[in-house]
């Protein structure tokens, strides 16, 4: 049991002050250093609080440089993400060029303060509406590599080495884009931000829920003469409009391909969604899942079998699926020892990145140092990488993590 009582702290000058000394007592051994705490022995959310609480006790300037030094450690932390799509990373300014080069006129994107306003939601269903006034607007296959190149670059500048990133296909073939061409532009953004950032990217197509399992047997006609870079398929949009075990027959297909499977599922309906994306789809991992704590059995089941859940927060508290971000169950889920990730899913629509998902975990729900890093190894874990690349991307960020917290 941890004594209520900060006994001493001390903090180091130099180049980039660090805190060297924050003493806690225990009652049942001796004082903890902040080093031992952000190591990957001691991980404790009761910790976490009480550092939070005694902070009070010091001064302000400290307490300042504090902040500052936990703040730069996150933002350091090397990061992956499995869950962002596309056209939810452009620019507000990168979309109002996309409206002008589209000749695309649209109530809402005069200029970047309505873009801003575009981007309030009263609910999941506004921001798919949202979402599609975005979507419309690209309307030239080559607009796809700005788009890309742009969304690697501002991961990059959030640590982020790996992402897997969703791409809405069917969407923009309806508006009659070709998919050939989509995707030689996208990969083309691709490699231009890996030679600039050494950013790696790989794709899962998303098959668009509302369109129907035909229309996702049609795309994946499209995507058995043109796959490069495509790790996964998946299943985003209205998640109400139709039931997850309609899309048996073409994730079974998908399978038979090579493709890894995922699912939008647990955002807005119940548990049971989730389980027919187990049972009937056969997925690898989840995207959301946050109604899988309705379910005792299904969160057992998700741990029993390392089902990976790739969890947005922000996303989520944007549109009021959960009511406040301490009503999110990443927390209880990563507590409970589930494979979860923290990911961005619309960053732009959402106005978040990846570090601002992670200080949202360490402000909010008491996620310290070595936490945070075992989302990021959990995102290299479940991804769809080969496992020598897994196996190199893990060391990697080992050791820089180790250099971290020296």
């Amino acid at each position: 049991m941890l004594r209520q009582s900060l006994v001493s702290y001390r903090l180091r000058p130099g180049r980039r002050t660090r805190l060297t000394w924050l003493l806690i007592v225990l009652d049942f051994g001796p004082p903890l250093t902040l080093r031992a705490l952000n190591s990957q022995i001691v991980r404790s959310h009761s910790i976490a609080i009480l550092m939070r609480k005694q902070t009070a006790m010091i001064p302000l300037e400290e307490r300042r440089h504090l902040a500052e030094e936990n703040r730069l450690l996150i933002e350091r932390l090397p990061k992956a993400e499995q869950h962002i799509h596309i056209v939810g990373s452009i620019r507000p300014e990168t979309l109002l060029w996309l409206a002008s080069d589209s000749n695309v006129i649209t109530s809402g994107l005069e200029n970047l303060e309505s873009v801003k306003a575009l981007f309030q939601y009263r609910d999941f269903s506004h921001f798919i509406e949202c979402y599609t006034i975005v979507m419309r607007c690209i309307r030239k296959e080559r607009q796809f590599e700005r788009i890309v190149y742009e969304m690697l670059e501002d991961e990059a500048k959030q640590n982020v080495r790996y992402v897997e990133a969703s791409f809405s296909a069917p969407d923009h073939i309806r508006l009659g884009l070709d998919y050939s061409e989509m995707q030689k532009a996208i990969n083309r953004g691709i490699e231009r931000a890996h030679f600039d950032f050494g950013i790696d990217c790989n794709l899962k197509i998303d098959l668009v829920r509302d369109y129907g399992p035909e229309a996702g047997l049609k795309q994946l006609d499209l995507m058995s003469t043109c796959h490069e870079r495509v790790a996964a398929i998946d299943i985003g949009g209205r998640e109400y409009i139709s039931p997850t075990r309609r899309f048996a027959r073409v994730y079974g297909r998908a399978k038979e391909m090579g493709f890894h499977l995922t699912a939008h599922v647990g955002e807005v309906c119940g548990p049971e969604s989730i389980w027919e994306a187990l049972r009937y789809l056969g997925v690898e991992r989840i995207g959301h899942g946050v109604t899988a704590r309705q379910d005792p059995r299904l969160v057992e089941h998700l741990l029993r079998k390392n089902i990976s859940i790739e969890m947005c927060p922000v996303s989520n508290l944007k549109t009021k699926v959960v009511d406040s971000i301490r009503n999110h169950p990443i927390r209880d889920f990563f507590d409970k020892g589930l494979n979860v990730t923290v990911n961005s899913d619309d960053p732009t629509m959402f106005g978040t990145n990846m570090n601002n998902e992670y200080h949202t975990l360490s402000d909010e729900l008491g996620f310290a140092l070595p936490d945070l890093f075992r989302l990021s190894l959990n995102a290299i874990d479940s991804s769809f990488l080969p496992r020598e690349k897994k196996g190199f991307l893990r060391e990697s960020f080992q050791k820089e993590f180790e250099k971290l917290t020296k």
